[in-house]
This record gives structure tokens, sequence and C-alpha cells, in this order.
């Protein structure tokens, strides 16, 4: 993988990994209920859910690109136009109220919720099979990508989430209000739709 390659991929990384989906909403709201120290326990189970996630896609681009490359540049189209299709859903759903389950203390408890939040998620799954192939040159080993890919994919993915909880264990009165919640959701979706106008628009450049 290219150096650039790389770097844009880890820029893109982080602020899909920073949007507010589910994951990163459990984490605020295990930060806010209970410090942003037992919350790491719930970071730590949504990157293990993570990570069988990127071995599931991995496993599954592996044997597309293997059958047919073209099918592989179609799902390149594809996974942008759902980055736009669910900008737009973010976007729409910043009115919705912000519903946060708080009933686990245990840290244990907050590693099963983190992780059994995660791996049964099939937009999660669907929007790394989406996400992916956008860095993946299909003409190199893909062995060595993934590598590269997953574990740099895993370290963004604790580390942002993590910045979460520390910052909603230090402003738990902002990010519980709705007001914020509305602003912090609209935006994501704004930078979700324009991540997806971008790729599609390199596709067509290239």
């Amino acid at each position: 993988m290219e150096l650039h390659v790389y770097l844009a991929f880890v820029v893109a990384t982080t602020i899909m990994i920073a949007l507010p989906g589910p994951s990163v909403l459990l984490t605020v709201a295990h930060s806010i209920s209970f410090g942003w120290r037992p919350a790491l326990s719930t970071v730590g189970g949504e990157t293990a859910g993570i990570a069988v996630q990127l071995i599931v896609a991995a496993i599954g681009l592996t044997s597309l690109l293997n059958v047919v490359a073209e099918a592989f540049e179609w799902l390149r189209w594809a996974g942008a136009a759902y980055l736009v299709y669910l900008g737009i859903k973010q976007w729409r759903s910043a009115g919705d109220p912000l519903k946060i389950d708080t009933s686990a203390v245990s840290r244990t408890n907050l590693f099963v919720q983190g992780l059994v939040i995660t791996i049964p998620n099939p937009k999660s799954l669907i929007f790394i099979a989406a996400f992916l192939p956008q860095f993946i040159d299909a003409t190199r080993p893909l062995g060595l990508q993934f590598a590269i890919i997953v574990p740099t994919f895993l370290a963004i993915t604790f580390t942002v989430t993590s910045v979460w909880a520390l910052a909603a264990g230090n402003v738990r009165g902002i990010l519980s209000s709705q007001r914020a919640y509305k602003s912090v959701s609209r935006t994501a979706g704004g930078l979700m739709i324009m991540a997806g106008v971008g790729l599609t628009l390199a596709r067509r450049g290239s």
C-alpha cells in the first residue's frame, strides 16, 4: 500500500469511526453514567466486535475478487453510494429522541454490551464491506494490504472511541442533551455524505 493511500485511509477511518453510530452512543451513555474509565471496557468490547467484522469482510472481499475482478469495482461504486445513503439517513434521524441503556454496572457487562451491539449489527458490517474496497489495490497482494489495514482500523477504532468516552465523562451534561446530540448527528451526516460524494468523484476520475 502506497503511503498517500495509507494516510488517506487513516484520515477517512478516523472520521468514520468518530461518527455517532450505535457503538459511539453506547460508549457515551456508559461514560456519562459510570465515568470514562469503566466505559473503556465498552470500547474494548466494541473493538473486539469490529475485529470479527473485519475478518468476515476481508474473507468476503478476497473471495469476491478471486471470482471476478469486475464485481470488485462495482462494489466500490456501490460502497460510495451507500456512504451517501447513510449520511442522508443520519441527517434525517438527528431529531429522533436520544435513547441509551445504562443498566449495566460491572466492567464485564460493559464489555459484553459493547461486543453484542457490534458483532450482530449488519449496518456496520455492510459499512466496513463498502468502505474497505476504496483503499484496496486489486492488482497487489491482498494479504499484505489486509495485514496493514486491519490492525490500523482496530487501533483507530479503540483510540477514537476512547476519546469519545473521555470527552463524555468530562462534559456529561452537554453530551446528554438532545440539542447537542442533534447538532452532532447532523454534522456527522453531512461529513458522511461528503465522503461518499468524494469517493464517487474519485471513481469517475480514475
